[in-house]
């Protein structure tokens, strides 16, 4: 698979920097001054406790929001200076929660994945078709593909929004939770697709909450406390226990799993 956006860019270079970085809601400020780097062709998961800025963090690089301090680069130029589909073809952002219209069907909401490769001179085609296909089938909803949205549990909804992202074929992928609604099959399955893309060479940033999960998959870890990076790289060298009472607040052992030799936190009663 040729991810497109990938043979002319030094894949050893950062795709997506943050320089400064300060965003809020209103009156409250949520991440402050604050520098993150996102290695290429990495699974980079970002994890923390809640409200601790993890979203707003996925949100700000993908230039959901607007920051008061600071700016984002992708494939080193400010992410401001470029049109809005010229964003969407190098960056797919799968958010909390999204709204799909009334009554769309499964495979006409994933056929709007295809619609930053649109244009005038530049209609559907067959290439399209095939991403789509291939988006429904990567994320197990291609039996979906007749029903609408709305008629879907919320885990089913989940995988067909990531099939709309994968149908846009961006070497870049950003995923804010992306395992939620989904039971532990789905989860899972889920999770190793973004391992296979990461394989494919497209760089994955996912917001996890399950420990467990993220130190599995993450090959770059970024563990966030208070709107800010405490702690960034290699899960065998960022996770101890005293990190994980210092961020989450929670006296834990750590043991070792003997499938993976990740760590999975154990929770201490005190």
């Amino acid at each position: 698979m040729t991810i497109p956006g990938t043979t002319e860019l030094n894949l050893q270079q950062p795709r997506l920097v943050g320089r400064d970085l300060s965003v809020g809601y209103g009156d409250h400020q949520v991440i402050s001054h604050l520098d993150v780097s996102i290695p290429s062709g990495e699974i980079t998961v970002i994890v923390g406790p809640n409200a601790c800025g993890k979203s707003t963090l996925l949100r700000t690089i993908a230039r959901l929001l607007p920051t008061s301090t600071g700016v984002v680069e992708l494939d080193g130029v400010p992410i401001d200076s470029y049109a809005s589909k010229e964003v969407a073809r190098r960056l797919g952002l799968l958010p909390q929660s999204p709204l799909s219209p009334d009554g769309i069907l499964v495979e006409d909401l994933v056929a709007r994945g295809r619609y930053p490769h649109q244009g005038v001179l530049r209609q559907w085609s067959s290439r399209d078709q095939a991403a789509v296909d291939t988006a429904l089938q990567r994320a197990g909803v291609a039996d979906l593909a007749g029903r609408r949205i709305t008629d879907l549990s919320g885990g089913q909804r989940q995988r067909v929004w990531l099939a709309m992202i994968l149908a846009q074929e961006t070497p870049i992928l950003l995923l804010d939770e992306p395992t939620t609604y989904l039971d532990i099959t789905h989860q899972v399955e889920v999770l190793n697709l973004a391992r296979q893309l990461h394989r494919e060479g497209v760089t994955v940033v996912m917001v996890l909450h399950e420990l467990t999960l993220a130190f599995r998959y993450a090959t770059n870890l970024v563990v966030m406390k208070g709107g800010a990076i405490v702690a960034q790289g290699p899960v065998s060298e960022v996770v101890t226990t005293e990190l994980i009472e210092e961020v989450y607040d929670l006296p834990c052992q750590l043991l070792t799993d003997p499938v993976n030799e990740r760590p999975i936190v154990i929770p201490i009663d005190v």
